[in-house]
């Protein structure tokens, strides 16, 4: 995967643990499989629009922002 897809997956991980919603929860609000979660959290699948839009809804933040955040990151570990 792509450097961007692994940025977005923490990017969206740190908003939910920051919502204090669990993986399985988000999956839930979302209507999506947890292990779907999982792996976009750690960029091994790449979301549809449509999914960051869904998780960005249930995350109470414009899909926007995410992509806005992934694109700023400025942490090296990150970006690796």
């Amino acid at each position: 995967m792509d450097n961007f897809e692994r940025v977005l997956g923490r990017v969206i991980a740190q908003k939910r643990k920051s919502a204090g919603i669990s993986q399985e929860a988000l999956a839930v609000r979302c209507k999506l499989h947890p292990t779907y979660i999982s792996q976009l959290e750690r960029g091994l699948k790449s979301p549809t629009i449509r999914v960051l839009r869904l998780i960005a809804g249930a995350l109470s933040t414009p899909a926007s922002a995410l992509l806005h955040d992934a694109e700023n990151v400025q942490d090296p570990l990150l970006e690796h």
